[in-house]
């Protein structure tokens, strides 16, 4: 008990409430934005966001994997929800229509992550996740989010954009010169500083943004609404509900790639044990997140840059951070104030510190051995995921309606590609024969 009234710990748990605020701000706001709902509900969602991210941590802490890893909202699961917002719309499904099949969806996924927690199978399932699966899963993962905040940086909606919707260049310009900004910072500044990168963006941003472009109104209000199914009510659509349950089951990706990624970090291997802590409360807070409207969570990756940087190993400033993030969410004009954060400010911000992917799957793909016979197991994924990402929502109209969400989703098609073509054909013994 001592050791919760040190200083220290309360100066590194003020760190950790920093990099939890900077990942989770933005997501509330882009998925209102998405699905146009109302400021107060993006400030409704804004505080079960942070509510639920601080006791997620907590609990995570104390009874999961009981390591100072980041419990958060996942971007597996945020860019999946955007790239439906964009595709069923082109296809006529509405927002309402959407918003309850996801939540169906999630609902699915949460009670099958579960079982893989209570059943002890994350120990095995984490087999199936090569180096070569976390590569490209990390690379794809990349371009995804990084269209999705170049769309917001150029203020270009992320839902399904009116044909005469152009780039706004003064938005455009305040972004590109906030990147710039960041980078610099993030290469330029000491080490012991250079974590607090993403906040230093956003208020340098916000403070650019007021002045030149416009101030948003703080919506009014002083409670917390705790609205159930607040973008739509559950409704049975089964291409939506078949994308969800799969992006639930793939995002099981995060959770391997943070224990593994950490190991190194907390000298010490990842136990079945961990592994069934870890997925078991995933789950249920997957679970509470579709009845709120939140994006489900995952183990953040991300967290272990942070811990490289910091240093900050021990659990009680982590616990401190998520104790207070509660508290900022337990405040309603806390929330109501952060609401009004300019999307293209936040998309900005996170543009650079996603850009950190690159090396993830760079990391990934350092140990795996390819040449002339067997680099089809990174390149047919990487770039069939990547082909279509970028093509018209209206060349999937052929396919039936329950598979057009899946097909279309070039994240999901490439690690799917990627684990068969991983966990079906023996490429090691094409790195022998190359090699005699």
């Amino acid at each position: 008990m001592n050791e919760l009234w040190k200083v220290r710990h309360w100066i590194s748990g003020l760190q950790w409430l920093f990099f939890i605020f900077a990942n989770i701000v933005v997501i509330p706001i882009a998925i209102g934005s998405a699905f146009n709902i109302s400021g107060d509900e993006v400030a409704n969602l804004l505080q079960l966001s942070f509510l639920v991210t601080g006791l997620a941590c907590i609990v995570q802490a104390f009874f999961g994997h009981k390591r100072a890893i980041m419990e958060g909202q996942s971007g597996l699961w945020w860019g999946i929800i955007l790239t439906l917002v964009i595709t069923t719309q082109s296809e006529g499904i509405s927002l309402q229509e959407l918003g309850g099949s996801l939540a169906i969806g999630i609902f699915i996924s949460a009670i099958l992550t579960i079982i893989i927690g209570l059943a002890g199978l994350g120990d095995k399932l984490s087999t199936l996740f090569s180096d070569s699966v976390m590569g490209v899963f990390m690379f794809l993962f990349g371009v995804q989010l990084i269209q999705i905040f170049l769309k917001g940086m150029l203020a270009i909606p992320f839902g399904n954009a009116p044909k005469d919707t152009t780039i706004d260049l003064p938005i455009s310009a305040l972004s590109i010169i906030l990147v710039i900004l960041v980078i610099i910072f993030n290469i330029k500044a000491p080490k012991k500083i250079r974590n607090y990168g993403l906040l230093m963006g956003i208020i340098v941003g916000w403070i650019l943004y007021a002045i030149f472009i416009e101030v948003k109104p703080i919506p009014k209000g002083w409670g917390i609404s705790f609205d159930i199914f607040p973008l739509g009510k559950p409704t049975w659509n089964t291409g939506i509900i078949v994308t969800a349950v799969l992006a639930g089951l793939l995002n099981t990706a995060n959770t391997f790639g943070a224990l593994k990624g950490s190991e190194g970090v907390f000298n010490r291997t990842t136990t079945a044990g961990e592994y069934r802590r870890s997925f078991t409360i995933t789950g249920i807070f997957a679970g509470i997140s579709g009845f709120f409207g939140l994006v489900p969570y995952a183990p953040f990756v991300s967290s272990i840059g942070f811990l490289k940087q910091t240093h900050i190993k021990e659990r009680i400033p982590f616990i401190i951070g998520g104790g207070l993030f509660i508290l900022m969410g337990a405040i309603p004009p806390v929330g109501h104030f952060f609401s009004t954060l300019p999307l293209a400010i936040g998309s900005a911000v996170l543009f650079v510190s996603y850009l950190q992917l690159f090396n993830s799957a760079r990391d990934f793909m350092k140990k795996v051995v390819t040449n002339d016979l067997n680099v089809y197991r990174v390149a047919v994924p990487i770039f069939v995921g990547i082909v279509i990402m970028i093509l018209p929502n209206s060349y999937y109209a052929s396919f039936p309606d329950f598979l057009r969400p899946l097909i279309s989703n070039g994240l999901l098609m490439g690690i799917i590609l990627s684990l068969l073509m991983e966990n079906l054909i023996p490429w090691d013994k094409y790195n022998d024969e190359e090699s005699k």
